[in-house]
């Protein structure tokens, strides 16, 4: 593949050598570049891994695993083992079919091909595979182009054949090292490139819940993962599939039905597979797959679902007598309420949107899943009144708190705060009016709020303090959610609503682009911190996913002796500067908290643009975040205590 570029302009096509007009006369055809092969995914990595940071590096293996996941699907493989290397290298190992070798059509051979040529694989309509994540065909030869060095071993035809590259660039030819014997598949060892990445170190937590999902979603596969420098070692295989992960992602909540309600259906040529069970809490959770690609955007395949979820229960409800007559439909929102669901469909042509493949586009997926959860549902339904009628009272209840809570909020609209006449009085407001521009401090008390307040840029920086307990919405339903004292001013300060209500939230309408919680640096700071995130993932998640909130990071000492001061967030880095200064007269100052700060070191420290450090807050995976904020904020107190006695031991510098 070549792309051609032009200075900050695409070129309008490849290879194209029609001269274009600019402003500098230094504009020539000696200005065209020619990016040849695997070059132009070094020069512009973030289009095809979405990043150089440390998910960008998670996605090679991402890339290469599902290759991997590909054969198991196609029911070649029944074993993947994944091995993380102390020089960083990182091993990939199939049971299948293995990479095809031979001339290509090109002149070079197909395992070459595969690894040096965009776009080229066997997902594209050749017979390899009747179903495929890897769709694009980019996967593996942009896992060799970002690698400093990357070997593939394929067993075929008899033989073992192998070829290495450097930087994409092979080293020589595909050569046999061997013969085959009882080999099988595919083993690839690559290392990520520190030219390009930000950080090459891997994490054994992020790179285990993939596999563990994966494992999950191809029922029948055993998927070891291996981490060499940590002596660490675990295996994932699941005969339950999709009811296994319900299971799992309900493990510390308590649910209204024994066993999860599974749909396995075949709709034309679309293979649709479902599991739910309801639980006792008020959030939804449902997870969308399409041939294993976690479509965190959801698609056709999640509305097809929700339609039928929505639909069955209706007319179930009304048949069995639980709905009356006079009784209004139970609402989509409703029907969701303590839901936790995965969607699986697997099909032959499926339309993503981008390389990310974060929605589903196929058309004819939304009936598909549609007939196939509403005929199963309702099947399961005459079967087993008993776990309907608690369902359906779950959904009724759901209802009625949901109408409480409109109410609450039309009551605020007619006082006319919601469209922006009278904003919440402890807000004080920034002077610009372009979101972008804008940001919202979001503190404790009105200690804190006064010295934020006069510490501030006030053209562009806005203070909410927060006065007593922050409400925990994870046991909270929506009514006493949108009547909180707390929770209710930050939501007419955000201005753009809240999930659950009506036409929910509505992020275009969202009044500040940063939203920094800034607590103090103490135990209760973190807790308000905690407290606060689980609001903002189970009721503005778009918040978070757009990149928008941030944690502020103020300090917890100021260490100065007259002439140079400096701030420590930690006993640590508090010892270090003592030990810097190496002075007699050191002053130390542990701030209790941001009350106690004069706005001047307030601004300063945590909330100066040209100083501060802030954290975004990110969504790595929503299975596993939701599993944490319930364990942490929910109802069940075991599971928290097993956390906090597991953890303890790794806590450094607390302060209490």
């Amino acid at each position: 593949m070549t792309e051609p570029t032009v200075g900050p302009h695409r070129a309008k096509g490849a290879g194209s050598t029609r001269r274009t007009k600019a402003a500098g006369s230094d504009y020539t055809a000696a200005s065209i570049q020619v990016l040849e092969g695997l070059e132009a995914v070094r020069r512009r990595p973030g289009m095809y891994i979405g990043s150089t940071d440390v998910r960008g590096l998670h996605h090679l293996v991402w890339e290469v695993v599902d290759n991997s996941i590909d054969e198991a699907m196609a029911g070649h493989a029944t074993a993947i083992r994944v091995t993380m290397m102390a020089d960083g290298m990182v091993e990939v190992i199939d049971d299948g079919r293995g990479v095809p070798v031979g001339k290509h059509a090109t002149g070079k051979d197909a395992l070459e091909v595969v690894h040096t040529v965009l776009h080229a694989g066997g997902k594209f309509g050749g017979g390899g595979y009747k179903v495929s994540g890897g769709l694009h065909g980019v996967g593996v030869s942009v896992v060799n182009a970002l690698s400093d060095h990357l070997r593939v071993e394929t067993a075929r035809d008899g033989f073992i054949w192998a070829q290495e590259y450097v930087r994409g660039k092979p080293t020589g030819p595909v050569a046999k090292v061997g013969p085959q014997g009882n080999r099988r598949g595919t083993r690839t060892t690559f290392r990520a490139d520190p030219e390009i990445f930000e950080t090459t170190a891997y994490s054994f937590d992020t790179v285990s819940q993939r596999l563990r999902e994966s494992a999950y979603l191809t029922k029948g596969v055993w998927i070891t993962l291996i981490d060499e420098p940590s002596d660490r070692e675990r295996s994932f295989y699941f005969e339950g599939g999709l009811q296994s992960f319900v299971r799992h992602l309900n493990r510390n909540k308590e649910a209204l039905h024994g066993r999860p309600i599974y749909v396995e259906r075949r709709e034309g040529s679309t293979a649709v597979e479902v599991a739910l069970q309801y639980n006792d809490t008020y959030t939804e959770n449902v997870l969308a797959f399409a041939n294993n690609i976690n479509t965190v955007d959801g698609g056709t395949h999640v509305t097809g679902f929700r339609a039928a979820l929505t639909s069955s229960l209706n007319d179930w409800a009304r048949k069995a007598g639980v709905l009356k007559d006079a009784d209004g439909n139970l609402s989509g929102d409703d029907v969701r309420e303590g839901l936790t669901a995965v969607i699986s469909v697997k099909l032959t042509d499926p339309q993503f949107e981008g390389q990310t493949k974060a929605k589903l586009g196929n058309a004819e997926v939304k009936g598909q899943v549609q007939t196939a959860v509403g005929e199963s549902l309702t099947q399961y339904l005459e079967e087993n009144p008993g776990d309907g009628r608690r369902i359906i009272e779950k959904c009724l209840t759901a209802a009625r708190a949901r109408e409480a809570a409109r109410k609450a909020r039309d009551l605020v609209i007619r006082k006319g705060v919601l469209d922006g006449l009278s904003l919440p009085g402890k807000l004080a407001d920034c002077q610009e009016r372009d979101p972008a521009r804008s940001e919202l401090f979001i503190v404790e008390g009105d200690s804190a709020g006064g010295s934020a307040k006069q510490g501030r840029d006030r053209r562009f920086q806005a203070i909410l303090p927060l006065r007593g307990k922050v409400l925990n919405v994870e046991k909270a339903r929506l009514d006493k959610i949108v009547a909180s004292e707390n929770v209710r001013p930050l939501i007419i300060a955000l201005g753009a609503g809240i999930e659950g209500i009506g036409d929910s939230f509505d992020i275009s309408k969202l009044r500040y682009h940063r939203v920094i919680i800034m607590t103090d640096a103490d135990v209760d700071g973190a807790h308000i911190r905690t407290l606060l995130l689980t609001l903002f993932f189970r009721f503005m998640p778009q918040i978070i996913e757009a990149g928008y909130l941030y944690i502020a990071q103020p300090p917890l000492y100021r260490v100065s002796t007259g002439k140079i001061t400096k701030y420590a967030q930690s006993e640590r880095e508090r010892d270090r500067f003592v030990k810097e200064f190496n002075v007699k007269n050191i002053s130390v100052q542990r701030f209790k908290g941001l009350g106690e700060m004069n706005a001047d070191q307030l601004w300063d420290t945590t909330m100066n643009p040209d100083t501060r450090v802030l954290l975004r807050a990110e969504i790595e995976d929503a299975a596993e975040a939701d599993g944490i904020f319930t364990m942490l904020m929910g109802e069940k107190v075991a599971p928290r205590k097993d956390f906090i006695k597991s953890e303890a031991r790794k806590v450094r510098n607390l302060d209490i």
